[in-house]
């Protein structure tokens, strides 16, 4: 929200002749909060397939690809990449919906930074 302040001048008559200051303050606007893209390791989903997931879906090269798929198959879980709500919500359904139409049973998930 916009305010106005208005500051007189020092020794001004009650003429009307008075001389004023408009100060303006703006409200800061607060940053969305971002949201952490997570694939989650199964036992039955190919090492190829999440490479392949994460080369199409989130632009990586085959070899950050393939180091992020051995995270996730060795912690059971690794951070893809952080985004607005709305962004890492459409990239979960994509793969969870690539996922489901390739019969694998990929977990991709988000939580709040």
């Amino acid at each position: 929200m916009l305010a106005d302040f208005y500051m007189m001048a020092e020794g001004g008559d009650d003429d009307g002749g008075d001389v004023g200051i408009k100060v303006e303050t703006r409200a800061k606007t607060k940053r969305p909060p971002l949201y952490k893209v997570l694939i989650l390791n199964d036992d039955y989903t190919p090492m190829e397939f999440v490479v392949h997931v994460l080369e199409r879906f989130f632009g990586m090269t085959h070899a950050q690809a393939f180091e992020l798929m051995l995270t996730v198959h060795k912690k059971g879980v690794a951070v893809v990449a952080v985004y607005s709500y709305e962004i890492a919500e459409t990239k979960v359904a994509q793969v969870m919906d690539f996922a489901q139409r390739n019969q694998h049973p990929l977990q991709c998930t988000m939580e709040k930074e």
